[in-house]
Formats: structure tokens, C-alpha cells, sequence
């Protein structure tokens, strides 16, 4: 049993959500959002909305539990090991996905001032990768005390953005807005950008994935996931409406460096370099936290007897290092495979791809919900937004995530086999 201080406290779990939330998406997404316009901003009220409304739900749900338990474990309890382990492996493949499309925007954004790494993307991705390795494998104080600093470190050109756009709606008011349509909004455009909104969203269940490593979870989770998410959605919400609604769109949709970009056309082309840097410093935050929770999850699953027990090997100072190598070989297979594609190509695809396979971890915990008389409001509102999230996402991105999710399926059938023959 690990003492208390060697686990996460309440604002640790905070940072961890809020960093895991904050990454490479609100940097990167104006890029792509940039030709919905206003549909952007309806798709972003609608993706928070939603992502509340789950966090309440499995905020809810852990706060039932004493002890720590994780969002898998969860679905297995209620609808038998297999579900729970569909579910699982799902998740952790959005995990360390999500990690290659993190680093991916991390290196984005350290190529506008270090040019170099634009031109070798692949490998820069990777060191960024298994630099937040390393920090991982020191303990996981380590990493909650690396994601505390990155956290605060990350807001700087999130609060330097929100000002700039408080000062130039207080000098020019609605005119320094785009023009609302006049044919108003577009349901399916709406649903697109929505799709692509999530990504930045998801996260919110990182306390949750990792409640084994945060200090009195039963209070700590619920609080870290509904706070955390709550104040990310907000920031979201202000800073990436101001860069769609206030810069020419064309620009947007050309500039790898959106954040960068607004602050050099109503400030100074320095402080954008700044921007820069700390969003660049912010991807590399998140891939830290997700690492953290990438390594955890093939851990707990291994001694529920789900994957094989070579994933429940744990180091001196309590790190799973089987589990966290494995996952960040595989990641880097990822950005080996794919390193002929562009930046913006590959981190468009991944984080449709890393979306929906996350949506199935949210669907699932919403079902939850609703068999146990949890929440049940939040919880049909959660459902309906998770399938109307996998609709936006596309057959390409959703039908792929669906063999991801069963991909898993001879390494369970195995592990089961295996402990069906052992001598009891």
C-alpha cells in the first residue's frame, strides 16, 4: 500500500485533468475550425455542454465507490468482464493515440521557432514522447509534480488571448465579431465542428483512470473531474471563439500556429513567439499526463485478471514500467507508420480517430448510469451526445474505432485461457 504522499492530492488531480484537457486541441483546432465560423462556436456550446454532462455522470459514479476504481472497471461491474474489458482496451488505444497527436501538436507549434523539427516531425514527435517516458518512469510525484508547473505554465497564452479579445470587444464591441449568417446556422456544419471540438474536451475522466494513484479518491475524483473539466470548457470557450470570430478565416486555416498568429496581428510579433513556446509547452504537459494514465490502465486490468499479468509489473518506486513501455512502443510505431503525412493532415485524422474511440468509454459509463439510477438526466443527455458525437466524427474515423475496440479480443481470450489451465 502507498502512503498518502506518494499519491496525488486534490489540486495534483486538478492539474492532472485540466492538463490532460489542455493540450495541443485548443492550440491547434482553431486551424481547422476556422471555416465554420459561427457554426464553430454553436459546436463548442454543444460539445461542452456535453462533456459536463458525462463528467457529472462518472463524477457521480465514482463518488458511489469507496476506494479507487476506474472508468472500466465500472462497465464491468455492471455488465460483466467482457464489456469491461472492450471498454478498457478501447481506452487505453485512445490513449496513447492521443498521445502521438499531442506530441504531434507540440511539435507544430516548437517548429515556428525552431524550424529544424519541421522538417523532421516523426522524430521530434517521438523525443517528445519518450521524454515524458522518462519523466514517468521517475514515480508518479514526478509526474504530478511536472504536470502542476506545466498546467500553470500552459494558461499564460490562454489568459494573454482572453485579454486581448476582452480589450477589443471593449474598443470596437460587436464589429470586431464576423457577421452572424445570414441563412443562420447549419445543423450538419454544427455536428462537424462539434466532432472536432471533443477532441479538446476529452480528458475529463483522466482522475478517473487513474483514481489508484490519488489520495482519497472517493472525494478527490469527483471534485478534480466536474472542476477540471468545468474551468477547461470555459477557457475553450472564450479564447477559441475569439480566434475564429475576430481573424480572417483563410489565415486561420493556413497558420500551424493559430494562438501565435492572433496575438502577432493585434499585439506584437515577440510575445507570439512567447505564445508559441508555452502552447508548445502545454502539448508537451498533456502528453505527460496521459502517459501517466496510459501505464496505469493496462496495470489495473492485469490484476483484474484481463490482460496478461506481464502488465501488472510494477518498478521499486511503484511504476508499471511493462505497461508504460509497452504503450509508448506502440505509440511510436504509430508516428513511424504515419510519419510520410503532414502535420495537419495526421492530427486532424488522429484526433477524429482518438474521439471516437473514446466515445465508446463515454456511452458506456452513461449506460452505467442509467442501469444503476445514476444521474439519469445527465446521463440520457450524456447518450444522445455521445452518438450524435460518433455520427459527426464520420464512418471512417467511428468504423475504425470499432475494430480498434475488438482488436483486443485474442489478448483477453488468451489471458482467460491462461489462468482457466493454471492449477488452482
Amino acid at each position: 500500500m502507498k502512503k498518502p504522499g506518494q499519491k496525488l492530492g486534490f489540486f495534483m488531480s486538478v492539474a492532472l485533468v485540466m492538463g490532460n484537457m489542455i493540450g495541443s486541441g485548443v492550440f491547434l483546432l482553431p486551424q481547422s475550425l476556422a471555416p465554420f465560423g459561427w457554426n464553430a462556436i454553436a459546436g463548442w456550446v454543444v460539445t461542452i455542454a456535453g462533456a459536463l454532462c458525462l463528467a457529472h455522470v462518472l463524477a457521480k459514479l465514482t463518488a458511489e465507490h469507496e476506494g479507487a476504481i476506474g472508468p472500466a472497471e465500472l462497465v464491468e461491474r455492471s455488465f460483466g468482464p467482457l464489456a469491461g474489458f472492450l471498454i478498457g482496451f478501447a481506452f487505453w488505444v485512445s490513449v496513447w493515440t492521443g498521445c502521438v497527436t499531442i506530441a504531434v501538436g507540440a511539435t507544430s507549434y516548437m517548429a515556428s521557432f525552431l524550424p529544424v523539427l519541421g522538417e523532421h516531425p516523426a522524430l521530434a514527435a517521438l523525443g517528445v514522447i519518450w521524454a515524458m517516458t522518462g519523466v514517468n518512469l521517475l514515480g508518479v510525484r514526478s509526474a504530478g509534480s511536472f504536470q502542476v508547473v506545466t498546467t500553470l505554465i500552459k494558461l499564460t497564452p490562454l489568459i494573454v488571448v482572453a485579454i486581448l479579445i476582452g480589450l477589443i470587444l471593449a474598443r470596437d464591441g460587436s464589429a470586431a465579431l464576423a457577421p452572424f449568417p445570414n441563412e443562420g446556422l447549419s445543423l450538419p456544419s454544427v455536428n462537424a465542428a462539434a466532432a472536432l471540438t471533443l477532441w479538446a474536451m476529452i480528458g475529463f475522466e483522466a482522475a478517473c483512470a487513474a483514481s489508484h494513484k490519488i489520495d482519497n479518491p472517493q472525494r478527490n475524483v469527483p471534485r478534480a473531474t466536474f472542476y477540471g473539466a468545468l474551468l477547461s470548457g470555459i477557457i475553450y470557450l472564450i479564447v477559441c471563439s475569439g480566434i475564429t470570430l475576430m481573424l480572417p478565416a483563410d489565415k486561420v486555416a493556413a497558420s500551424n500556429a493559430p494562438f501565435e498568429l492572433f496575438v502577432a496581428s493585434f499585439w506584437s510579433p515577440g510575445p507570439a513567439s512567447l505564445v508559441a513556446a508555452f502552447a508548445a509547452i502545454s502539448a508537451i504537459g498533456a502528453v505527460n499526463g496521459w502517459t501517466l494514465v496510459q501505464a496505469e490502465l493496462p496495470l489495473e486490468m492485469a490484476k483484474r485478471r484481463m490482460m496478461p499479468a506481464w502488465f501488472a509489473r510494477i518498478g521499486a518506486n511503484g511504476v508499471p514500467v511493462n505497461s508504460l513501455l509497452a504503450a509508448t512502443v506502440l505509440g511510436s510505431l504509430l508516428v513511424l507508420a504515419n510519419s510520410s503525412q503532414s502535420m495537419a493532415g495526421l492530427f486532424t485524422f488522429m484526433a477524429l480517430l482518438t474521439t471516437s474511440v473514446t466515445l465508446w468509454l463515454y456511452l458506456a459509463c452513461a449506460a452505467v448510469a442509467l442501469k444503476r439510477k445514476v444521474a439519469i438526466p445527465f446521463a440520457v443527455l450524456g447518450l444522445a451526445f455521445g452518438i450524435w458525437s460518433l455520427w459527426g466524427a464520420g464512418v471512417e474515423a467511428s468504423g475504425l474505432s470499432i475494430v480498434l475496440m475488438f482488436a483486443g479480443l485474442p489478448l483477453y481470450w488468451w489471458t482467460r485461457r491462461s489462468l482457466s489451465t493454471q492449477p488452482h
